[in-house]
């Protein structure tokens, strides 16, 4: 069932009619290629297109027809032949076009089959068919299609009102800044300076590395220490000298 409903009172309105190609035709050529053309059937209007000069099994043709419309008649009658030059030419197929959809819709881009006397498959023709006056009702009745200005229900809706249509994720400025951030605006790179580190002993620094011994004046006097428990060198006797000892016993 097509959407919308069928324009009332089409008669004398335009029907644009375009015959862009064929495909897959039966051949009725044996040696060269057959060169096919097709025509329009409407009521008493009948419209021909040029030959496709050995289009073979797939002309292409591009060929704009306008119809009058006739109220009540919802079908044009396709008939594709090859053509020749001695004899009479070959009859490959014949199909159908209705109209129910162009009506309603406006456009249609359908691909028609064909078919032999027999009933067998021919191949297609694919036609454009654009009606202007349509009456186009956007909610489709019995199928499953959602309409163009409603998204699905499978996606968030994002909340809006009359002064903003459409959700706006908040500035850059309004999200936390990290901590190096303050030093990337005001220096090219955004590291701290170099002077703000501990530097190992190893490894030059503006600063000497602490010495692990205490200062000089930290230590005590010289004459804070006790003298020697023995005499000075100058205090003994010299050599030889008696009366301060006793003699050595003989």
């Amino acid at each position: 069932m097509y959407g919308g409903t069928v324009a009332a009172g089409i008669q004398g309105q335009p029907l644009e009619v375009t015959v862009v190609s064929c495909s897959k035709l039966k051949d009725t050529e044996w040696i060269s290629r057959q060169d096919p053309y097709v025509c329009l059937e409407y009521a008493t209007s009948k419209f021909r297109t040029r030959t496709c000069t050995d289009g073979g099994k797939n002309p292409v043709f591009q060929e704009k027809f306008v119809l009058p419309l006739i109220e009540g008649l919802r079908e044009i009658n396709v008939v594709v032949w090859n053509s020749n030059t001695v004899t009479f030419d070959d009859f490959i197929g014949t199909g159908r076009v209705q109209l129910q959809k162009v009506l309603s819709q406006g456009f249609d881009d359908s691909a028609w089959p064909l078919q032999t006397k027999t009933g067998r498959y021919a191949g297609e023709v694919k036609l454009i068919l654009h009606y202007a006056n349509a009456k186009v009702n956007p909610q489709i009745s019995g199928s499953n299609h959602t309409p163009y200005n409603s998204a699905p229900s499978y996606y968030p809706q994002q909340p809006h009102s009359n002064s903003a249509p459409y959700y706006h994720p908040p500035p850059p400025a309004a999200y936390p800044q990290p901590p190096y951030a303050a030093a990337a605006a005001s220096h090219s790179s955004p590291y701290p300076p170099p002077s703000s580190y501990a530097y190992p002993p190893s490894v030059s620094s503006p600063y000497p590395p602490p010495s692990p011994y205490p200062p000089p004046h930290s230590y005590p006097p010289s004459s804070a220490y006790p003298p020697p428990s023995y005499p000075p060198p100058a205090g003994y006797p010299p050599n030889g000298a008696a009366g301060i000892y006793p003699p050595p016993p003989y």
